[in-house]
């Protein structure tokens, strides 16, 4: 459904139990900015140690449902809702464990449509809960307009927290409060490379990091010298004079594997072989991308030669 077709805007929050949500929520629904006359319907999918006070929730109009059973999590119930409550707006605390893609997918009332997702992560844990539920963060980020970090602080590895996010999701708003809710700003970071060296030399493992980097910091690159080893992508059109000098990257599991890069113009494209390993020298811009219909990163190349493969060949972003 187009954005314009929607009735009544959806707001997703989700993240793994104790997060955070309950506490982001009972604050956001009692902001000013947040207020309307019409009622808001919350409908909450988890049980946590934070607990929402109905009668406090009554005062910014919102109306409380629980739904304590995936299988309930349904066309039917939320018509029900609809039908009891005609909410203005509806906001979903989502349990992830009861599947994020499944939720973009299914069958909405009428008018109903998700507008935001925002996900909530306890810093602290996330390292634990990505290395065992790798899969379920990629479901929860692919999507996500924002992902808020609570509890964080200087000393984690906040820009590795963050590229895990950006790398299948570029667009993502990516944030860090402590725990006095005081914001964290984690991006005066450098990179493992010189971006003031007449050519950057990227190495094989820090590949996932200017791929982010380079959406992320233009400033940096715009006009630069790079040098990297990449995987020939080439166009089914023959003439063209574009490429792709790509890496293979898993966003969240095995079967999530997808190559990640930017078009490289070049006039011996066509002598390039599909699927060739090659070190690239080429000069950064910034132009707008129709197959991407955005402005991203464009390698216009300087020196093609051919490369090793990689060790390893799938990219990290840590």
């Amino acid at each position: 459904m187009d954005e314009e077709e929607i009735e009544v805007p959806i707001y997703l929050i989700t993240g793994f139990l104790e997060a955070g949500k309950t506490s982001f929520l009972n604050f956001t629904i009692s902001q000013d900015y947040f207020q309307i006359d019409e009622p808001t319907l919350l409908i909450n999918t988890e049980e946590g140690d934070e607990e929402y006070d109905e009668k406090e929730l009554l005062k910014y109009h919102t109306l409380l449902e629980n739904i304590e059973e995936k299988e309930d999590f349904s066309y039917d119930t939320l018509r029900t809702f609809q039908r009891k409550y005609n909410p203005s707006r509806v906001i979903i605390e989502f349990n992830p464990l009861w599947d994020v893609d499944k939720l973009w997918q299914m069958k909405f009332p009428r008018g109903w449509g998700i507008v935001q997702q925002i996900v909530i992560i306890d810093a602290g844990t996330f390292t634990v809960y990505q290395k065992n539920m790798q899969s379920l963060f990629g479901a929860m980020g692919r999507n996500a307009d924002m992902v808020l970090f609570n509890r964080a602080s200087s000393d984690m590895p906040l820009a590795n927290f963050r590229r895990n996010f950006k790398a299948s999701n570029p667009a993502v708003d990516v944030q860090f409060v402590s725990s006095d809710n005081e914001p964290i700003d984690a991006f005066q970071d450098s990179v493992p490379y010189d971006l003031n060296a007449d050519v950057i030399d990227v190495e094989d493992i820090d590949y996932g990091i200017f791929f982010v980097d380079m959406q992320d910091h233009p400033e940096r690159y715009d006009g630069k010298k790079v040098r990297f080893k990449g995987r020939v992508l080439r166009s089914r059109e023959g003439d063209a004079d574009y490429f792709m000098p790509a890496r293979q990257v898993m966003t969240c599991c095995a079967a999530d594997m997808q190559y990640m890069g930017y078009l490289c113009k070049s006039k011996f494209t066509s002598k390039l072989k599909q699927g060739t390993w090659i070190t690239i020298t080429a000069k950064v811009g910034y132009e707008y991308v129709p197959m991407a219909k955005d402005t991203e990163p464009v390698f216009h190349a300087i020196k093609i030669e051919s490369a090793e493969k990689p060790e390893p060949e799938v990219v990290s972003f840590n």
